[in-house]
């Protein structure tokens, strides 16, 4: 348990945000591609992200997607760096894209444990 805390003091602990979405209608295949580059830009120009993959669903377990087509997973180098993404300019830009196409999303962050 001590040690558990003075882990947590020492260093950082990474967060992971993953986010999956639902799109009212099918997405072309331009747009899929708009979306991605989109989501692949954090990447380098927002502050705090150590890692980040994006895609499109292509799982085989059919009865389980539930209309989520697009994947996101953002490692970030700590809590404050998550907290910092989503009112940074470059991710709010990515919002007002999925304006009027969105029908759902979902978000899970956690902390790394290691």
């Amino acid at each position: 348990m001590i040690v558990d805390l003075i882990r947590e003091r020492s260093w950082p602990q990474l967060y992971e945000h993953l986010v999956s979405f639902r799109f009212k209608a099918p997405l072309t295949f331009e747009k899929e591609r708009e979306l991605l580059d989109a989501l692949h830009s954090f990447r380098g120009n927002i502050p705090g992200i150590v890692e980040l993959t994006a895609g499109i669903n292509v799982t085989e377990e059919t009865g389980n997607i539930h209309g989520y087509t697009l994947g996101l997973r953002v490692t970030f180098e700590d809590r404050e760096a998550l907290r910092l993404y989503g009112p940074h300019p470059q991710h709010q830009r990515f919002v007002q894209m999925l304006d009027g196409i969105l029908d759902n999303v979902v978000v899970v962050d956690y902390p790394v444990q290691g």
